[in-house]
């Protein structure tokens, strides 16, 4: 393992599309991350799987006329985050009713184009399960500018965003915009799981989402450190995983949601307050006494 952990590090430091695949892995994971924790405490999981497929069209569309896939999928994924909030508020639909009919929509949208598609050269397989090592040095830029924009957002609206998180009540009392935050936190939504395609892919973004934040979620009581937490087990899923990819030749997204998956095993069974083991042994101790 040593030998194969100094290769890798040798294989890095000597090749552009592994440093690229690096960073753009590491951005990835830190603001999947950040956007996770208020995705999983706002119970919005839903959302995030509902967006991340139904940018499939705008990046199939987007290939077809010859533009960068990022900016189809930037305008579907926001098409879909406005058009589940209106249907919702403008009918009697549920928001959860409401995401099922767009998640399947636009998906099978995509779906249809794809086999359109059928005749043309261009293969959308790593945009659906990601190749973080077809990173070029244009897609790391938009990455680390999505990045700087989603860490910016959140620091700024910090104080709204967690006011309307834990207590959406209170925050439409003291006259925050909650419908406006809402709606913002639905476009950073969009921008990271853009920024997410080429490194874990369509399907498997949400779980970049939701399980770095679930694992925080299981070690900690406070915001903050939630925060921190989720954004380091997402740049250590994205390492460790790119590093199983390149020494044993499988899928990048695959492996880097896996090591994500992983972590939070650990944390559901051995974390302090909440692991499964631990509350065992307190359970045991308890009865003896």
């Amino acid at each position: 393992m040593i030998e194969q952990i100094l290769s890798f590090l040798d294989q890095v430091a000597r090749y552009p599309y592994l440093q690229n695949a690096m960073l753009a892995a590491v951005l990835v994971g830190i603001i999947c991350g950040v956007i996770g924790c208020y995705i999983i405490l706002r119970g919005m999981a839903l959302m995030g799987d509902a967006i991340s497929h139904a940018v499939l069209p705008g990046v199939v569309i987007a290939y077809m006329i010859g533009v960068n896939f990022f900016i189809g999928a930037v305008i579907t994924g926001v098409i879909t985050a406005l058009s589940i909030g209106y249907i919702s508020q403008n009918s009697r639909i549920k928001e959860d009713s409401a995401i099922g009919i767009m998640f399947t929509a636009m998906f099978a949208l995509g779906v249809v184009l794809i086999t359109a598609m059928r005749g043309s050269s261009v293969d959308l397989w790593h945009i659906l399960f990601g190749n973080v090592l077809a990173v070029s040095r244009t897609d790391l830029w938009i990455t680390f500018g999505i990045g700087v924009f989603v860490l910016l957002a959140v620091f700024i609206f910090y104080r709204p965003l967690l006011l309307s998180t834990f207590d959406e009540t209170m925050a439409k009392a003291t006259g925050l915009p909650v419908q406006f935050i809402h709606y913002m936190l639905m476009l950073l939504l969009s921008l990271v799981t853009v920024a997410s395609l080429q490194t874990v892919g369509i399907i498997l973004v949400v779980a970049m989402l939701i399980t770095p934040g679930a694992t925080a979620y299981l070690l900690t009581d406070r915001f903050p450190v939630m925060l921190g937490l989720s954004a380091l087990f997402g740049v250590i899923s994205a390492v460790v995983g790119l590093f199983f990819s390149v020494v044993y030749d499988v899928s990048s997204g695959a492996s880097i949601v896996l090591v994500a998956s992983a972590l939070f095993c650990l944390a559901l069974f051995f974390s302090p307050r909440q692991g499964i083991v631990f509350r065992f042994f307190r359970s045991v101790s308890a009865r003896q006494s």
